[in-house]
């Protein structure tokens, strides 16, 4: 007599963006319309209070494999409630990935107690904001915890010196990308430079036409903010349900994007047709390529 063995359930993937309503910053880089913003205490208290609704939710969806990245408008590794909800959610079997945008200015010590498999950092250096050694210090904490991270930097002409740096500073194994600084028109010799310390930075140099392409946002990722209101993207604005009334699961379905032009990261990188899905993989939350080629020479 054969005995058949229950089929488990197949969870489907689901990538979740989420912002709460913390936009204070401990640095001030003229580029950020949030730098060195303060947030009175209240505010802070309904972001906490926000961030443990959104984890319980997160402990209790089990029939999805879930991604989870934190795209605070302000720093969020300088609050314990946001190091202790990544740690929280590692450790959570249907989580493949819980991830955060950081300056990585936060002390990394905490990450001990999280499931290096699953907690992950996409960090940024800011010049100007830190030294190159201190930030290259934390860099070094991160691999002696075995944590996933990217790091990057702003495209900017008087960046390029220290991204040169930092790139010769890392070692290979630590992919770093750089964003096209908003409002710069990159010359082909700009953008050579660049891609030299960035392969993908093609990626970002110029806003992909969008309206009426097909896109994972909406069907298989969703924006998230602190009230539950879930959203397709960060990019657009119409609510299509709410986490905690269970209304964003019928929303679920394959949308053309509406927006005439994508030219953030998180945004573009949902877009069906460049399948930068398949270029990022398992990393795609902490901006790490599956693979990718490393500059022949320093540029």
């Amino acid at each position: 007599m054969t005995t058949f063995l229950p089929l488990l359930p197949v969870r489907e993937d689901l990538y979740v963006l989420y912002r709460g309503p913390l936009a204070s910053c401990n640095y001030d880089c003229p580029y950020c319309p949030f730098a060195k913003r303060v947030d009175p205490p209240e505010l802070l208290r309904a972001d906490r209070a926000d961030l443990e609704r959104f984890a319980g939710w997160v402990e209790a969806t089990t029939d999805r494999r879930l991604s989870v990245l934190f795209t605070p408008w302000g720093e969020g590794l300088t609050r314990s409630w946001y190091r202790e909800t990544i740690v929280r959610l590692s450790h959570l079997p249907h989580v493949a990935r819980v991830a955060i945008q950081t300056n990585l200015a936060a002390r990394t010590g905490w990450l001990a107690g999280a499931d290096p498999r699953v907690a992950a950092l996409w960090a940024t250096y800011h010049p100007g904001q830190v030294t190159r050694e201190r930030f290259l210090a934390r860099c070094r904490e991160l691999l002696g915890l075995g944590i996933r991270f990217s790091v990057g930097v702003v495209g900017l002409p008087d960046h390029h010196a220290e991204a040169v740096a930092l790139r010769a500073a890392l070692p290979p194994e630590v992919y770093l990308w750089v964003n096209a600084a908003e409002g710069h028109v990159y010359t082909s010799a700009e953008e050579a430079r660049w891609t030299a310390l960035d392969p993908r930075f093609g990626d970002s140099v110029r806003p992909h036409p969008s309206l009426g392409e097909p896109c994972h946002a909406g069907e298989t990722a969703i924006s998230v903010l602190g009230d539950g209101t879930v959203r397709r993207c960060h990019f657009i604005k119409t609510p299509i349900g709410n986490l905690y009334d269970g209304t964003w699961r019928a929303a679920l379905q394959p949308r053309p994007c509406t927006n005439g032009l994508c030219d953030c990261h998180i945004g573009y990188v949902h877009l069906k047709p460049l399948e930068l899905r398949d270029v990022y993989a398992d990393g795609l939350l902490e901006r790490i390529p599956a693979v990718w080629p490393q500059p022949a020479t320093r540029p």
